[in-house]
Order: C-alpha cells, then sequence, then structure tokens
C-alpha cells in the first residue's frame, strides 16, 4: 500500500501539471472504486481550477477555486498517470487541463477513494479529522501521551492513524530498527528516551524516503512515471534471513495483526 512518502512523492509530481490550472474535463470512467464516485464530480469541478495540492496522512487534497477539495486514497494499488499513450481498462478518472494535458487515477485493485468536500469543512470531514500529528511534527512527549496505558505492541500501534499519521508497515519497520526498539513490546512500557530516539527515527524515515521518492512495491511509481528508490534503503523490510545491515545478525520476519514485521533480533530488543 502507497505510504505517505508515496503520497507526498504524487503530490508533488501532480503539483507540476495541476496548480493553477482550469480542469477542461473531469471524467469518471466507471461508478466506483473502494465507494462510489461523488455524485456529480465531473459537473462540480469541470471549470474549475487549481488553487493548492497538499496531503494529509496518507489522502491526497486537490483545492480548486470553487470552495470545493478533491481527496484521494491510493488503497493498495493506486497511482496518477500524466499524459498517458493510451487509456487501459484501469484508469478510472479522468482529468484535461487547459493545456490539454490528461492525468488519469489508475487502480487496478480498486481499494482507492474520490471524495468531493466543501474546502471549509475538510478539517471535519470524518477519516480527517480523526488523524494524529503528521510525523514531521510528532514528539516524544506526543508518543507518550498518546501511547500511555496501552499494552498493545509498539508496531500494531504506529500503524493506527490516531496514533501518528501516514506510516505503513514499510517505515514502521524501517523506523522501529532505527530506534532499536523490538516491534513486541509493550507500547505503554517504552522508556522516555526510547520515545525520544524513535520520534527522531520516524522523522528521518520518512524524510528519507520522500527525497527517494518513495518506495517501488508492485504496483507505485512516481506520476511521471519513474519509480521510487527507498527500497534500496531497506535495512529489514522484506530481507528475511539476509544479514542486517548495523551488526549482520539474520533479519526475522513474524506476523503481527496479519503483517509481516521485519526486524533485527539482535539489534532491536
Amino acid at each position: 500500500m502507497p505510504e505517505l512518502p508515496e503520497v507526498e512523492t504524487t503530490v508533488r509530481g501532480l503539483e507540476k501539471v495541476l496548480l493553477g490550472r482550469e480542469l477542461r474535463r473531469v471524467e469518471p470512467r466507471r461508478a466506483d472504486l473502494r465507494r462510489a464516485f461523488p455524485a456529480g464530480l465531473g459537473q462540480r469541478l469541470t471549470g474549475a481550477r487549481v488553487t493548492r495540492l497538499g496531503r494529509r496522512g496518507k489522502y491526497g487534497l486537490i483545492d480548486t477555486d470553487r470552495g470545493d477539495t478533491m481527496i484521494f486514497h491510493l488503497g493498495m494499488s493506486g497511482k496518477w498517470r500524466i499524459d498517458p499513450e493510451e487509456l487501459g481498462p484501469h484508469d478510472h478518472l479522468l482529468i484535461e487541463t487547459d493545456e490539454h494535458l490528461v492525468v488519469v487515477l489508475n487502480d487496478p485493485r480498486r481499494f482507492g477513494s474520490v471524495d468531493l468536500v466543501p474546502t471549509t469543512e475538510l478539517s471535519d470531514w470524518g477519516p480527517l479529522a480523526e488523524l494524529a500529528p503528521e510525523p514531521g511534527e510528532i514528539t516524544a512527549g506526543e508518543l507518550r501521551e498518546r501511547l500511555r496505558g496501552r499494552s498493545a505492541s509498539i508496531k500494531s500501534l504506529l500503524l493506527d492513524q490516531r496514533i501518528v499519521a501516514g506510516l505503513g508497515n514499510i517505515y514502521v519497520c524501517e523506523a522501529l530498527h532505527r530506534a532499536h526498539i523490538n516491534p513486541k513490546r509493550s507500547a505503554g512500557r517504552l522508556s522516555p528516551a526510547s520515545l525520544a530516539q524513535l520520534a527522531g527515527a520516524i522523522r528521518e524515515v520518512i524524510g528519507e524516503a520522500i527525497k527517494a521518492g518513495g518506495s517501488t512495491l508492485r504496483d507505485y511509481a512516481r506520476p511521471d512515471g519513474e519509480l521510487g528508490y527507498f527500497s534500496k534503503r531497506f535495512a529489514v523490510y522484506d530481507r528475511e534471513s539476509q544479514p542486517c545491515l548495523s551488526c549482520e545478525a539474520p533479519v526475522r520476519r513474524i506476523v503481527q495483526g496479519g503483517r509481516s514485521t521485519f526486524y533485527c533480533p539482535k539489534c532491536q530488543r
């Protein structure tokens, strides 16, 4: 699933071609993704001008001068394609600008979503209203308050978007490794020093991943078709039985909450 760095990279790519442009054509090419496209999506956005692009957690935001914000989530396999040579069966939303440039939302597995919300009501929109601070804003003190008294594993809780917004399986594994924290440890029992290391590791991993254009896993690619290269820097993720890059002990894989967790049993205690 595309995580925060992939969505941020996507938004930056779209910004280059959509910001300030008038949307001459907005055309859903099917009725739904994970859920139905908003009623009147094409009518409400056609003729509007894009005034800002942004991101909150794993959601991309496209503001227009009509006071609407289109919110997109890439789900498991979503990506935007810029000026494709031809449209395919998995290109589900088409946008054409006044420069006759076309961008399409491609989602083979259709777990993504598109919503349209008045910009003034954005902060109160259900999924966004529940999100925690962004990784770049989270502090050790905030982590301590959010994890206080929680007996669940730190790995499981970091995947909760109400703890830190935008984190997913890949970057949680990498951040825990950098902070030398065992993913099975009870979150509420982590020391202030460990939480300070963790907050710093989260900021570092996310920042580096954004600079690298995200991670290329299965379907993900930037809007311009380029691949993300942070996967070349994975210390533990998807490296079961390979040597840890810090101590050379074999990386282990366990399953937590139905998801694979990769960690070094020597570095992370």
